[in-house]
């Protein structure tokens, strides 16, 4: 499933080539799983609208759009585990499993495609808008990052992943970033020391950070606005190598499951 360096790309990607344009109208499919609003509203509300912004909360794509009548509205779009949101010209013909497009003024098409229908499409219409489940891990300070985990009992993968506390962090991001802050996943997030989470919190925001400039990690059907895979799985220290040498201490890289997650570390290099 895309995590926040993936869904990060996606948006920017998207917001350099459609900011601005107006939507004239929408074409959805037949399969009712992937609209999280019913489609007469979808189709109501973004006809005739004008895109903003589009950009990342957690692990969505947030579209934000000026109707017609001035108010204000966003589209959220979740890619679940293969969807794909691509800008393409109107002459390129649409892929299978295509769910939704955003006819837009100058001929180009916004286009959801998603094969197994896990992703959704849907309106958010608040004064707010959609602020995520969690804190953002990008831009959340040591302090706030460090009391997130006091007194929790789970593992500090699980608590890594629990997107109440953090938003937009998956499997890959989670073991890339306690590598690098040389943490063993099974230890309880509440026992570990102010020193670690500082060290752990920096781990994070520079694993997200590189992983967003390469364009995220393609391990799966992962691609970008126009098409693209990404880089970051070039980069892996520990995620999906197991049996391979450790790349700092050349120890075979252990997996393990932490609340039905695929987990993988260093036993020498983590503590």
């Amino acid at each position: 499933m895309p995590e926040l360096p993936e869904v990060e790309t996606v948006a920017n990607g998207v917001d350099a080539r459609v900011r601005g344009q107006r939507i004239e109208r929408v074409t959805l499919g037949t399969k009712p799983e992937p609209l999280k609003s019913p489609a007469q509203v979808i189709e109501e509300t973004l006809t005739g609208a004008r895109i903003t912004r589009v950009h990342r909360v957690g692990k969505t794509v947030v579209i934000d759009i000026q109707r017609q009548n001035d108010a204000a509205a966003q589209v959220t779009v979740h890619l679940g585990m293969t969807g794909r949101l691509l800008v393409s010209q109107a002459d390129v013909p649409v892929p299978p499993h295509t769910h939704a497009i955003l006819h837009l003024h100058d001929g180009r098409e916004v286009r959801f495609v998603d094969p197994r229908r896990f992703g959704r499409i849907g309106i958010v219409e608040s004064e707010t808008g959609y602020a995520g489940p969690g804190k953002e891990p990008t831009t959340i300070d040591p302090d706030a990052f460090a009391k997130l985990f006091k007194g929790r009992k789970t593992p500090i993968k699980s608590a890594l992943l629990n997107q109440s506390l953090l938003h937009g962090v998956g499997n890959i991001y989670a073991d890339e970033s306690l590598f690098r802050a040389g943490i063993r996943p099974k230890r309880h997030a509440g026992r570990l020391t102010r020193a670690e989470l500082y060290k752990l919190h920096g781990s994070l925001q520079t694993v997200l950070k590189h992983a967003i400039e390469l364009g995220g990690s393609s391990v799966s059907d992962y691609v970008d606005a126009d098409g693209v895979r990404g880089f970051f799985q070039l980069e892996h220290r520990v995620y999906s190598r197991t049996g391979e040498p450790c790349r700092d201490c050349g120890q075979p890289i252990q997996r393990i499951v932490i609340g039905g997650r695929s987990t993988h570390f260093c036993k020498h290099c983590q503590k």
